[in-house]
């Protein structure tokens, strides 16, 4: 059975946000090779010093990696919220990374959400159940920036 997929569409992004989505995206190729263990690991360092982010930023980095990424504009969802945790983390915030399962169909799914909410997402809350999430760390407090 074949399946039609599309290119998700992002606006234009600035030259200067470009090369940071880009540097994301090759950094998310990496991590998404590594075991979930590992993997959970590597996120666990990336948060740290990071302040959680709020829907708007976790929305702009989605979009960022999804423009200069043909792979994350795709049906690749690892790599697409691998590389919006990134980038956002290369923001100075953090929003909760999630991976686990979606129903109808069933099949595996990553995401990113804040406050409970998944980010870019066709589907609401509670369609997505997640099994291993790296969120903020509880009162943390970094330099994020505005959206």
């Amino acid at each position: 059975m074949s399946q039609q997929m599309t290119l998700e569409h992002a606006p234009a992004v600035p030259l200067r946000d470009r090369l940071a989505a880009r540097t994301a995206v090759a950094l998310a190729r990496l991590l998404g090779h590594m075991p979930p263990r590992r993997l959970r690991f590597m996120l666990y360092l990336a948060r740290c010093g990071a302040a959680p982010a709020t829907g708007a930023q976790a929305l702009a980095a989605r979009h960022a990696v999804v423009a200069v990424s043909n792979r994350c504009a795709g049906p690749w969802c690892l790599q697409r919220s691998l590389s919006t945790a990134l980038l956002c983390r290369l923001r100075g915030v953090w929003p909760t990374w999630c991976t686990g399962v979606r129903t109808e169909p069933f099949r595996a799914h990553a995401w990113v959400e804040v406050d409970g909410r998944p980010i870019g997402e066709p589907h609401p809350p509670g369609y997505y159940t997640p099994i291993l999430t790296v969120a903020p760390r509880e009162g943390a407090e970094g330099y994020g920036k505005g959206a």
